[in-house]
């Protein structure tokens, strides 16, 4: 299990190469689901998510022939994007692996970083390949399954709690889940740090891993057909696993339809400009609310912001969202 004194060392070593993302209250999101909601904005962290944290921690990690080997990455979209742009930024070559699926977007600036991006049929094939680069001598920097990488997603989790005016009032902080590194990191800060606040996850409905293996006892291969790619692991590992079924009150599964109306909630009323993996926080938080009732006083990770207008918009007429 990671411990606070990994992820504060993960913060030591990160600090300089990512963004302190600003933690506010927010009047909008508290008018909107009724109770006193504090966000975490790391939508406005270094390549627009999260993922540099863990991606700069494992980086700045590796021994020198590692670095000279350079490194591979698998990828729905944003963990690709951070692996490249750090990966360049310490001048480490890197490789990622993508679906075709992935938004082009997130392609075209792994490419631009100077990352070489090899894409496959879907996620699954995307895993395959990597193992086999791994294989062939490059170090792979996991998107999840990596004890420095997730004490990296951690340094979340310790912003949160040292920033949050009232963090030791928070009663539940949300978080979304893809293989579950930010939520294990998050989650072991704050049991750390605020005990007594419980951590729920959030997944949508066919990007459902952590909840599939949280019923089969472990994980386990599942199914994907999420519009939401960064979301979308085709199985969560025994390390995310461990924490999540430790840590988490709960995981929660919501659809892609809400997910994609709670992006449209963030702009209007938080006026930040989040993607369906962020957006899904506001139907599972209003879930939350309902079940803790009025005393409730809620944290969201809101994870990233790499969404185009154009596929926003497109998600917004499929759902006749307006």
């Amino acid at each position: 299990m990671i411990g606070i004194s990994d992820i504060e060392a993960a913060a030591r070593l990160i600090a300089g190469h990512v963004v302190r993302t600003p933690t506010v209250h927010s009047p909008g999101l508290t008018a909107l689901l009724g109770v006193p909601v504090t966000a975490k904005l790391e939508l406005l962290q270094r390549t627009g998510s999260f993922k540099a944290r863990g991606a700069a921690a494992k980086l700045l990690s590796l021994s020198e022939a590692e670095r000279a080997a350079g490194v591979v990455g698998v990828s729905g979209g944003n963990h690709g994007i951070a692996l490249a742009v750090m990966a360049a930024a310490l001048d480490v070559k890197a490789t990622v692996v993508m679906p075709r699926t992935a938004p082009a977007r997130s392609i075209r600036i792994a490419e631009e970083a100077g990352a070489s991006v090899r894409l496959t049929d879907g996620m699954d094939t995307a895993f395959e390949l990597v193992t086999r680069l791994r294989d062939e001598g490059l170090t792979l920097v996991h998107p999840f399954d990596d004890p420095l990488v997730i004490a990296g997603q951690g340094t979340v989790g310790l912003e949160l709690a040292e920033d949050a005016a009232d963090a030791a009032e928070l009663t539940d902080v949300v978080v979304s889940i893809g293989g579950g590194g930010l939520i294990a990191g998050v989650a072991a800060a704050l049991r750390a740090r605020c005990p007594n606040v419980r951590v729920w996850g959030v997944e949508t409905e066919g990007a459902e891993a952590m909840s599939a293996a949280l019923k089969a006892g472990g994980p386990l291969p599942v199914p994907v057909s999420s519009l939401v790619t960064t979301l979308s692991a085709p199985s969560v590992s025994p390390l995310t696993y461990d924490h999540v079924s430790a840590l988490v009150e709960e995981v929660l599964v919501v659809p892609d339809r809400e997910a994609v109306q709670g992006c449209l909630d963030l702009a209007e009323h938080a006026k930040v400009w989040a993607e369906p993996a962020a957006g899904c926080l506001l139907p599972a938080a209003r879930q939350i609310a309902e079940r803790v009732g009025s005393g409730a006083r809620m944290g969201l990770v809101v994870c990233g912001g790499n969404t185009a207008p154009s596929e926003l918009m497109g998600w917004a007429d499929r759902f006749d969202l307006g």
